[in-house]
């Protein structure tokens, strides 16, 4: 019987595996319909962040789409994570497929399985519960009784690599995708299913806003190059748009925010205050594909904190955002939350601060309640010279000044964030962080007076990502990688005046690789993704699961079928002319100005952002019918009035 819980069967096996209560599910604000909530009409969807469930059940893409569908009454929605393989051995023995935390009903018996990439690095686990749900691996091989397998998240705005394995892609916001795609799939049930799955993923593909990459066939050029990527259904668009929600007021999800019974990665509440940035930096893809700038107004941000915190027992909420500081009214919505809510244990944080929008009134609303956690900044480039490459507009100076408003303040410790290998980057480059962070200490000591003051140093390697200025660049290869840090590791050591108070946190250059292979790969890239898994790869983002040779095996088996190795993907520069994997997928910005704002960069010439200044004609807003949506907009965020024991409604006012 479709929808019957398996848990009978997976009960006695949760004794036999690490954190069973990863998955159990019922966690406070979590939902479960009947199967057959709105009769032969209902519409399920089950929803996959393809992870561990600690890292997977704050993840507000998929907490908002839950909410947002099980809203409706013609649909459910449940949520499924990575199973452990200690579980999957367990799960293959006994016959127990991928089943969903919150009614524990196989996955394989919903309409829809809803994937969400965060990271590339999700996508053997993708294939582990396809395979665990008796789902076929290959899209090509499911007929209608399997779920319409739909790629999401900002990796899925190139969904080349993993064209095989899924049925279609969405990109963009996903609040009204779903809805319109729940509305399609209910239509074509409730009509008998006419045409069966292809007919279902024609008129999804039909709407200019799915991707299906059955309907779209690739050509190569002899040297391994695309020749094109064309429909080969009538009615199939060329190129597939990515969804955007203008007014964030009017979609103020998660109301009710999932409290996990399990230790999760974030401990707290989270509203997201404004989407998509403006600010240009070149390496950064969340940057480029969320915009325009859209702001949530401060009465809407208030009302979803108070609901959340309501609705969760939580005593933190993280106001969220790509650049959060640069919210039009942020020392207003930090002043007015930190009113409302001084005297309680709620307290406030603001996960990422540009160094240039930092201030010390800010910091300060954002610990009157007596937390003060940390300071985390991103430079991101060690020289001023790399910097202007990658449009990073913070100056030593800036930087300096911040860190002295800080320490100053009573701070002791600063967390800078940096990356190695980016483009037209050279040893001196990356030396610099070192005599940056020796700055810091130094300027620590001198305005606190102390010489307990700590910085760590944190290093990510640069990896290409699509539709960006860099989607062009060579990457910088592991070895190279490595021993530039290794450089730079030694020059923060050897200097015994400050090198104890540095930390230097960095990962070796190898996920880089595979992560870049994945970023920019294309369809003949899925055949080492299912090899890699074939070999037993699974939790490719944790260190102790990823394998780097497993990979390289891989490529080396697959890849010289097509004329290709690894470096093909990684370290080779593309030029203008050449046709990339996700040309076909739209995300708004004009392939002319992000080759132009390339060359841009290997000028070191840098671009304002155009939330303040006039249009740069990236294309986004004349193309997807948006513009820049942003403040100050003049109401204020009254306190609460307390009444006995419980609280008034939030009173919002306009002054």
């Amino acid at each position: 019987m479709p929808g019957r819980s398996v848990f009978p069967a997976l009960e006695p096996l949760l004794e036999q595996v690490g954190k069973p209560v990863q998955y159990v599910g019922g966690e406070l604000n979590s939902t479960v319909k009947p199967w057959d909530v709105a009769g032969d009409g209902t519409v399920r969807w089950s929803l996959m962040y393809p992870d561990a469930y600690e890292v997977g059940v704050p993840n507000q893409g998929v907490m908002i789409l839950y909410e947002v569908l099980n809203e409706r009454p013609d649909a459910l929605a449940e949520r499924t994570y990575a199973v452990w393989p200690d579980l999957e051995a367990l799960m293959r023995e006994h016959g127990v497929p991928q089943f969903t935390v919150d009614a524990h009903r196989p996955v394989g018996d919903f309409d829809l399985l809803g994937v969400s990439f965060s990271t590339e690095l999700g996508y053997t686990n993708l294939l582990t519960a396809l395979d665990l749900a008796g789902i076929p691996l290959h899209a090509a091989d499911r007929d209608e009784s399997h779920p319409v397998v739909v790629a999401g998240g900002h990796a899925a705005f190139n969904p080349e690599p993993v064209a095989d394995f899924v049925d279609a892609a969405v990109v963009g916001d996903g609040e009204e995708a779903v809805l319109a795609v729940t509305d399609i799939v209910r239509d074509w049930k409730g009509e008998g299913r006419p045409g069966g799955r292809d007919e279902l993923l024609l008129r999804l593909a039909r709407t200019g806003g799915v991707y299906v990459p059955r309907f779209y066939d690739v050509t190569y050029l002899p040297d391994g190059r695309i020749r094109r990527v064309a429909p080969n259904r009538p009615g199939v668009p060329w190129r597939v748009s990515k969804h955007t929600v203008m007014d964030l007021d009017a979609w103020p999800y998660p109301k009710q925010p999932l409290v996990p019974l399990a230790e999760s990665v974030h401990e707290r509440m989270s509203v997201e205050i404004f989407r998509g940035c403006t600010r240009g930096c070149r390496f950064c893809q969340a940057g480029m594909i969320t915009r325009p700038v859209r702001e949530r107004s401060i009465t809407g941000i208030g009302e979803m904190v108070e609901q959340g915190l309501s609705a969760t027992g939580f005593e933190e909420v993280g106001l969220l955002s790509l650049s959060s500081a640069d919210h039009s009214e942020i020392a207003q919505v930090t002043k007015g939350l930190a009113d409302r809510y001084e005297g309680t244990n709620t307290g406030l944080s603001l996960p990422s601060t540009r160094v240039d929008a930092f201030n010390i009134d800010l910091a300060n609303e954002l610990t009157r309640n007596g937390r003060r956690s940390g300071l985390t900044f991103a430079p991101e480039g060690g020289s001023e010279r790399i910097r202007k490459v990658i449009n990073k507009m913070v100056s030593e100076d800036d930087l300096i000044r911040t860190v002295s408003a800080a320490y100053g303040a009573g701070w002791r410790q600063v967390k800078l964030y940096f990356m190695c290998g980016l483009p037209t980057e050279t040893d001196e480059d990356v030396l610099q962080i070192a005599e940056l962070a020796k700055r810091v200490i130094e300027t620590g000591r001198e305005v606190s007076g102390r010489r307990d003051i700590r910085c760590t140093v944190s290093i990510g390697g640069f990896v290409p990502k699509p539709h960006t200025p860099f989607q062009w660049a060579a990457q910088l290869g592991a070895d190279a990688t490595d021993a530039r840090l290794e450089r730079l590791r030694e020059a923060i050591r050897s200097d015994r005046r400050y090198g104890s108070s540095i930390g230097f946190r960095y990962h070796d250059g190898k996920p880089g690789i595979v992560e870049g292979l994945l970023s920019r790969g294309d369809r003949r890239v899925g055949r080492v993704i299912e090899a890699v898994w074939r070999g037993g790869g699974r939790f490719d983002g944790w260190s102790e699961h990823f394998s780097y040779d497993a990979w390289m095996a891989a490529c080396a088996a697959e890849l010289p079928a097509f004329g290709l190795d690894v470096d093909w993907y990684t370290t080779r520069e593309r030029d203008e002319a050449e046709v990339l994997p996700w040309d076909h997928i739209d995300s708004g910005l004009d392939k002319e100005w992000l080759w132009q704002d390339w060359l841009d960069a290997l000028d070191e010439t840098e671009v304002e952002d155009c939330r303040w200044t006039p249009c740069f004609d990236c294309g986004v807003c004349p193309q997807m019918g948006t513009e820049i949506e942003i403040g100050p907009t003049g109401k204020t965020l009254l306190p609460l009035t307390v009444l006995g024991s419980g609280r008034e409604r939030m009173a919002e006012h306009t002054s």
